[in-house]
């Protein structure tokens, strides 16, 4: 290691990871002519520091490129695997981690990528038959332990096992990356009363608050604010920080639990990093480019990238 990577601070790593992320999505996306780019440009400080500085997770025991789909679990299928290796070992000390909005996936790939638990050539596989790297995780997809879609599914299920890790004992806590567009579900805040009601106050959620959706901008689809005032009228501990600063996405996991579930509003810009991708608005779900001229304004915005970072 450089003397210069030594004297990193781990927001600047969290940082430098997030600058690698989007770099490696707007590559894969040139490569594919296509990629959930917005979505990258959103989350990759909030899954940075999730993986570098949040969770108290185990290292990889998953094989660094992703091995095939094993094919489904059942009585005679007994190599059936999920990606939750990839997070380390189950452990009563250790984390768990959900991530909910399964169209993430590309961004996750690329986040275990840059924090060594993924080779670069596993993202290689990406929607390819027969592979575990689906464009839309499923559970035997790398980072991922349960199969999250469709949207608003992913917080009942981690509840479902925070309950059981609670009865066990297990001081670990249980970690949720959601999308706002899942407060549009009638799913999320049942599962946020019962949050509440049962105190799981080892719970804590990471959302995502682009304000955008597949159809365009929420606001023109369906509002959800004033969320924060909305969440704590359900009961839970609600923070609203900027997305992509990394002390202020750490702070809150920081704090001691109190018997409300803990809920970080991650307010993001879902073009931060890659302004070229303002001229797509409000249609920002999905990236595919319309034009050679198009794809070569991207190519050009790669190669800036590809030299800041000195690839």
């Amino acid at each position: 290691m450089s003397t210069q990577a030594r004297s990193l601070t781990w927001q600047d790593e969290v940082r430098r990871v997030a600058r690698r992320v989007r770099m490696r999505v707007l590559e894969h996306t040139l490569n594919n002519n296509g990629g959930y780019m917005s979505q990258a440009c959103s989350s990759a400080e909030t899954l940075a520091a999730l993986y570098l500085k949040i969770m108290n997770l185990g290292p990889s025991e998953a094989p660094m490129v992703p091995p095939p789909f094993p094919g489904v679990p059942g009585p005679g299928n007994t190599n059936y695997f999920t990606g939750a290796a990839y997070n380390g070992p189950r452990a009563p000390h250790l984390d768990r981690f959900y991530l909910s909005p399964a169209h993430y996936a590309l961004v996750l790939y690329a986040t275990l990528i840059e924090v060594g638990r993924m080779a670069p050539e596993g993202l290689a596989q990406f929607n390819q038959d027969g592979s575990t790297v689906e464009m839309i995780g499923a559970e035997h997809s790398p980072g991922m332990e349960v199969t999250t879609g469709s949207l608003g599914q992913g917080l009942s299920q981690a509840i479902g096992v925070a309950v059981a890790r609670r009865m066990r004992g297990e001081t670990g806590r249980t970690w949720v990356y959601m999308s706002d567009g899942e407060f549009q579900e009638g799913q999320t805040w049942e599962a946020m009363q019962f949050l509440s009601f049962y105190k799981l106050d080892r719970v804590g959620i990471y959302v995502d608050v682009n304000g955008q959706q597949c159809d365009g901008a929420m606001e023109s689809v369906m509002p959800i604010e004033p969320l924060k005032a909305r969440l704590e009228a359900f009961g839970a501990r609600v923070f609203q920080v900027d997305g992509h600063d990394p002390e202020a996405l750490a702070a809150p996991a920081a704090l001691e639990p109190d018997g409300r579930p803990l809920v970080v509003l991650a307010y993001t810009d879902p073009c931060r990093g890659l302004d070229l991708l303002r001229r797509n608005a409000p249609k920002l779900h999905y990236l595919r480019f319309k034009s050679p001229e198009e794809r070569q304004l991207y190519e050009g915005e790669l190669r800036k990238m590809q030299a800041e970072e000195g690839v």
